[in-house]
């Protein structure tokens, strides 16, 4: 965590924002963009994945973080679920699949790695932090 001083310098948060906008650009074309729910759905998910990554880290402490990066780590499964059923349903190719899947299991692995780095760190947050 004293590594970075901004969500935006988190690199799991920066593949998340590059994922959601691959998947923002992908819902609004096609047979896919009258799919409401799906649509909104994979989109919600998305963003959810880097907002929770923001928040977490704005929280101040490492236990906060940590609980902040599960949920974006649940968000991002919950991407690879929708992306199948778009499979399925023909919006999207096998090809454009793979490559969102992929970036989906990249950022998992990325938060994943980040929670054992915090939990392993000694540094218990910023809010704790005397200046």
């Amino acid at each position: 965590m004293a590594t970075f001083k901004s969500f935006e310098d988190i690199e799991a948060w920066q593949r998340a924002r590059e994922l959601c906008s691959s998947i923002y650009e992908l819902t609004v074309v096609g047979n896919f963009s009258k799919d409401f729910s799906l649509k909104d759905q994979i989109n919600r998910s998305a963003g959810s994945t880097m907002d929770n990554i923001a928040e977490g880290l704005e929280r101040g402490g490492n236990r906060e973080f940590i609980q902040f990066l599960a949920i974006a780590r649940g968000s991002i499964g919950e991407v690879r679920s929708p992306l199948y059923r778009a499979k399925d349903r023909h919006y999207i190719e096998s090809e454009n699949f793979t490559q969102l899947f992929e970036k989906a299991i990249v950022i998992s692995k990325l938060i994943t790695s980040l929670m054992k780095y915090l939990q392993q760190s000694d540094f218990k947050g910023m809010k704790f932090h005397k200046p």
